[in-house]
């Protein structure tokens, strides 16, 4: 049997921990986080990180494994031809890969990295945009990923853009040139 002393103990412990969790809350989870989210197949996934690439203004850095999306890699150039600074680290894979938008992107003179540290190096999706805009997910920036696989794609904002970038920037430490093959 459970004494008085016991129980009120307990109590006291789980209001500290109530008390706690809500002066916390708004520092763990921020308050009027943009956040908005798409599915694939056809869902809008290409069309809402194109969006997001044509309003970029100082910066763009991408992280993936694979990449033969066209439209992705066009508009990548493009904000590129028009002053934006882009760097792209993509997985080993990308290196042998038949069908790939490393070649491209390196041949328009992008900053093409390729990180052979990890055995997958880029499982992540992730474009980050002016240090303020993150888009991640299980997209793959490629055809199938938009048009036949089951996919999601979210675009958040500033609260976790910094996290993001510097994960970028560790990968890139370790990544080498992408050496083009054409």
């Amino acid at each position: 049997m459970t004494s008085k002393k016991t129980v009120a103990i307990i109590g006291i412990f789980l209001g500290l921990i109530l008390v706690t969790s809500l002066l916390l809350y708004p520092k763990i989870f921020p308050q009027n986080v943009s956040v908005t989210v798409f599915f694939s197949p056809n869902g809008g996934c290409t069309t809402a990180i194109l969006s997001e690439i044509n309003n970029a203004k100082s910066e763009i850095l991408v992280q993936a494994y694979s990449f033969t999306s066209a439209p992705i890699a066009k508009a990548l150039v493009e904000a590129h031809k028009r002053g934006i600074k882009v760097q792209v680290i993509l997985d080993k894979s990308q290196k042998t890969a038949q069908y790939t938008s490393a070649t491209f992107l390196a041949n328009s003179k992008i900053p093409t990295f390729i990180d052979s540290q990890h055995a997958i190096a880029h499982n992540n999706k992730i474009i980050i945009i002016d240090g303020t805009t993150v888009i991640t997910g299980s997209f793959n920036f490629t055809k199938a990923a938009e048009e036949r696989n089951a996919e999601n794609l979210i675009i958040k904002s500033r609260e976790l853009a910094k996290k993001y970038l510097d994960n970028w920037k560790n990968h890139k430490e370790h990544s080498g040139p992408y050496e083009s093959r054409y």
